[in-house]
């Protein structure tokens, strides 16, 4: 009698059923929704420095030009389209992730998914996250057009902002005229995210916490979790910021109408690359490492255990 064929979604102590992936999705959606929610005031900060690096010049001394000019509260602009944006956005990309990681393992079978496990990490993260994109698109253009315009001249509140961005798609090219900077930002930003942090997880678990996994606390596994997200969240951060900076040149009135190749030379790609990178670094790597957190928490508490290992 030939033997069962193996399949990824039964290979862990965790059968990944339909169960498992929907409680995957609302993982995600409180791992990304909340944190970047809490992160808008670094992320106004940011935005004003990539577009106006002249008046904006550093993270504390930004935020001190907004708060002077425009009110406490303006440096929570952009926070309701951020929550609702990287809620949906997050769903996808953690819950597809760990069906694309599933399908791709499948197909390529158990000796080689073990052998090119980095490769379906790679292509299960990416894949999601193209998904993901399409989703956040039209909630980041509102946000980055809320954040990055100068006082008095675009609507602040959610619903006015939605609206006058849709009236203006001419213009604005809204609701999915930044998808493509959005995917040279994301994807990279997404494979080094996932690839990463199962990277460092395997190392840890493979040449410092040498035990099985499930001899480890709960607390262990968490902080295993949050130190490899961390660690994923500075490199990715430095690997997508030039499309960051394109996404937010993109908000900035004086661009509209304009190419992104021309936008790129007008700036200067080393430009791109470099200003607002501290405050991204520090945003992204505390909220890489606080998402992965969150999300394993919630996994966790749902009784389907921390992501990676050996």
């Amino acid at each position: 009698m030939a033997a069962p064929k193996w399949d990824a979604r039964l290979a862990d102590s965790v059968p990944h059923d339909s169960s498992y992936y929907a409680k995957s999705i609302l993982g995600g959606v409180l791992a990304c929704g909340l944190t970047h929610a809490a992160m808008t005031p670094l992320d106004v900060a940011k935005c004003n420095m990539q577009v106006n690096p002249s008046k904006y010049r550093g993270l504390i001394s930004g935020i001190r030009t907004i708060v002077i000019e425009e009110g406490a509260g303006a440096v929570w602009k952009g926070f309701t389209p951020t929550l609702l944006g990287y809620s949906i956005q997050g769903a996808f990309k953690y819950g597809l992730y760990e069906v694309f990681k599933d399908q791709y393992s499948n197909l390529a079978g158990e000796e080689n998914a073990k052998k090119y496990k980095g490769l379906i990490w790679c292509l299960g993260s990416a894949s999601a996250e193209f998904f993901a994109d399409i989703a956040l698109c039209p909630l980041e253009m509102v946000k980055v057009k809320v954040q990055t315009a100068p006082a008095g001249t675009f609507p602040t509140a959610f619903g006015p902002a939605l609206v006058k961005m849709s009236a203006e798609s001419a213009e604005t090219k809204f609701p999915f005229g930044s998808l493509v900077p959005l995917w040279s930002r994301q994807i990279p930003y997404t494979v080094a995210k996932f690839y990463f942090f199962e990277k460092c997880a395997q190392l840890f678990y493979t040449h410092v916490f040498t035990r099985p996994k499930e001899t480890y606390s709960k607390g262990t596994q968490l902080a295993i979790t949050f130190a490899s997200g961390y660690a994923a969240g500075v490199i990715c951060s430095v690997v997508s910021h030039p499309a960051d900076s394109l996404v937010s040149q993109l908000g900035k009135a004086s661009n509209k109408g304009k190419s992104l190749a021309q936008i790129t030379r007008e700036v200067g790609f080393v430009n791109l690359a470099t200003r607002g990178l501290s405050t991204r670094v520090l945003m992204f790597g505390t909220l890489t490492g606080v998402q992965w957190w969150i999300y394993d928490s919630f996994k966790s508490a749902m009784g389907l255990g921390t992501t990676g290992g050996k």
